[in-house]
């Protein structure tokens, strides 16, 4: 008979990187709430602190560990870390990402060369390490991916952004394939338009205006909508997995 009964986080072990702000952070708290042991990675390890310090004030339990997803060596690090304070881990929330947009022909290649290593390649690591730590665990986990429309359609000066995100979904679809009868889950979330700090880093001033105009339009996404989202998914019951969510706000047309 199938167990139907949600997954309870309670005493599980969850990394989230780019945990320092926005999504990362609201996703933090809400797992935490679950009941699951998080694991904080970011670069501002200041902010990780006070993020930890909160969720400890709650009753919840965080170990920070300040991490350059780019850097192979910290990612490693982060995961060894994990399973070395908690002898586990049973989830990954790779949210750490970047926006660079601007016209392709006029950017700055270290402009997309940190969306690459960011956005795609260092999610390819941290997914490497993370579910190898996961079969040497229960044999189960759940990998969460965060993409974007932005992965399904293209846009003027998104060209970069575009061909990272379409990558985590192509990416992401080839994990569940290959991991398939092992009991690790995946998860590709799409959100639209979310009000968080990645939008202040277009180095585009026309692009970056034109997309702060776009969110004050909008009545749009929050951080806690993306995180409910993936609180959703890993909370399901253990033969169900969500493997995609795309979400917009209401008034969001493309």
């Amino acid at each position: 008979m199938v167990d139907v009964s949600p997954t309870d986080l309670d005493g599980r072990v969850a990394i989230v990187t780019g945990a320092s702000s926005g999504i990362g952070e609201e996703t933090a708290k809400a797992l935490a709430e679950e009941g699951a042991r998080v694991v904080l990675a970011a670069r501002r390890e200041e902010r990780l602190a006070a993020l930890a310090d909160d969720i400890e004030t709650a009753g919840g339990e965080a170990l920070v560990v300040p991490t350059d997803v780019a850097e192979e060596s910290e990612v490693r690090a982060l995961v060894d870390g994990a399973v070395e304070e908690y002898g586990r881990l049973d989830v990954l929330v790779n949210n750490a990402g970047v926006m660079l947009n601007e016209p392709f022909l006029d950017s700055e290649v270290d402009h997309y060369e940190t969306m690459v290593e960011v956005n795609l390649l260092g999610l390819m690591k941290a997914t490497r390490f993370a579910v190898e730590a996961m079969r040497e665990t229960d044999g189960d986990g759940h990998v969460v991916q965060l993409s974007s429309v932005a992965g399904r359609k293209s846009l003027p000066s998104h060209a970069a952004y575009n061909g990272t995100k379409f990558g985590v979904n192509g990416f992401t679809e080839s994990l569940r394939q290959d991991t398939v009868g092992e009991g690790i889950r995946t998860t590709l979330v799409e959100p639209g338009v979310v009000d968080t700090e990645l939008q202040e880093h277009i180095p585009d001033d026309e692009e970056r205006e034109e997309t702060e105009a776009m969110v004050e339009e909008l009545d749009p996404l929050t951080p806690t909508d993306i995180a409910a989202a993936m609180t959703y998914a890993v909370t399901q019951p253990q033969h169900v997995s969500i493997n995609e969510i795309l979400v917009r706000p209401t008034e969001q047309e493309l």
